[in-house]
């Protein structure tokens, strides 16, 4: 198990570096929102992890590599201590970025001597498994934070040196309808979960359809130019509010200067492509779009129950892939191209109970004013997808890739 998991850790912790090089050091210490990070913060928070988490507790003789960096880069840990403000990472001019990657170095290097002894118990196992799922999910949240970053710069840089091909026509929508019933829906089995995807539980579900790909471009293009975003009767009260607070009229990254859509993407500024599924876009307008056609959202575990058998995970690129002709009655698109908006509030299953300590704060305290996302996005790492995660934003969120699966009662 130590073999496996040292293996994995390595993988892990490159990943982390490959998704920082194309970028410069400027780009690696800018925060463009309070939402996001700058990448350098997460290197260091991710490197924190291990070393506050594993290091700190099974290391002999433990001294931290700076006693600073305790309190720079915690995130959101109370019972570990201070918090340098989430809104202030961008002014941590230093430590300097060739500081982090030396603390990173340093980390690994007492990791592996760590690993090297074999000296893994059951419960620093489970936290390295957690400390690596995390990265994992740092990994991601690198990507959509440095989108936002380059989408502010009047010269549209891209992170990708790769052009973005044309999707291949997306499939004709189709519906595949489920019988209503009592199903068991939450994580089983030996695998990895986080706690928020505990205990499998029965939960009772309706009949309903769902819809066998995801909202495209095209399709909310038509949303968007039949005025949804100027009519309140499509919206929430606080749907509504928000979109007139903030002038919105499109989705995150779309752009028209008179010559016809376009979008920002990893890959740069280019033509909106009709075909690929519409995203960046939050709750509130995806819930609006369900409204609008006719439709609405899923719950989590109608979407849960649906993806039961499918095991596709893949991605292909840095942007969401369109899905292509395929079989009207068959779900596609539940992995790898965007996370999918429920009607679901983020809140615990019936007799969940958070861990003891400082990791029990990991997910139990954010339980209040979110939705719950399924499925994973094309900024998932490989690897880190699987059927009963539960994602999780505010409804005003949309720097995330979230999209739009509809749903219907039957």
């Amino acid at each position: 198990m130590t073999a496996s998991l040292a293996a994995r850790y390595e993988r892990i912790r490159a990943y982390t570096m490959a998704l920082a090089a194309p970028l410069s050091e400027e780009d690696c210490c800018v925060q463009s929102m309070p939402d996001a990070s700058p990448i350098k913060w997460h290197m260091a928070h991710t490197s924190w992890f291990f070393e506050t988490f594993i290091l700190e507790r099974r290391e002999p003789q433990f001294r931290p590599y700076h006693p600073a960096f305790r309190v720079l880069f915690n995130s959101y840990y109370n019972g570990v201590g201070e918090k340098h403000p989430r809104p202030q990472r961008g002014m941590l001019t230093r430590p300097s970025l060739s500081e982090v990657l030396a603390y990173r170095r340093n980390v690994d290097e007492r990791m592996r001597s760590l690993l090297a002894r074999d000296a893994l118990t059951p419960e620093t196992a489970a936290l390295l498994e957690l400390g690596l799922q995390h990265e994992q999910q740092h990994q991601e949240l690198m990507l959509t934070d440095v989108k936002h970053l380059l989408s502010l710069n009047p010269l549209q840089p891209a992170y990708s040196g790769s052009a973005l091909k044309p999707a291949a026509s997306a499939a004709t929508l189709g519906w595949q309808a489920f019988d209503g019933g009592v199903f068991e829906i939450g994580h089983a089995g030996s695998g990895f979960c986080f706690d928020n995807e505990t205990p499998r539980h029965r939960q009772f579900i309706e009949a309903f359809k769902l819809a066998s790909r995801l909202t495209t471009n095209e399709e909310f293009c038509a949303f968007v130019e039949d005025g949804g975003y100027a009519d309140p009767a499509l919206w929430l009260s606080e749907g509504w509010d928000w979109v007139r607070a903030n002038r919105l009229t499109q989705p995150m990254y779309w752009r028209n200067d008179g010559d016809g859509w376009q979008e920002f993407s990893l890959h740069g500024l280019h033509k909106l492509d009709l075909q690929r599924p519409v995203a960046h876009v939050s709750f509130f307008e995806a819930d609006a779009y369900a409204r609008w056609a006719g439709a609405r959202l899923p719950t989590e575990a109608e979407w849960e129950h649906a993806a039961q058998g499918v095991n596709d995970f893949g991605r292909e690129e840095l942007h969401p892939g369109g899905c292509g002709p395929s079989n009207q009655e068959q779900l596609s698109q539940l992995y790898g191209a965007c996370w999918q908006w429920t009607l679901s509030s983020y809140a615990p299953y019936p007799a969940y109970r958070t861990a003891p300590g400082a990791i029990g704060e990991y997910n139990g305290k954010f339980m209040s004013n979110q939705y719950v996302l399924r499925g994973s996005s094309c900024a998932t790492p490989a690897g880190h997808a699987r059927m009963t995660y539960r994602n999780f934003f505010p409804a005003v969120a949309r720097w995330q890739f979230s999209g739009i699966r509809l749903a219907k009662s039957v």
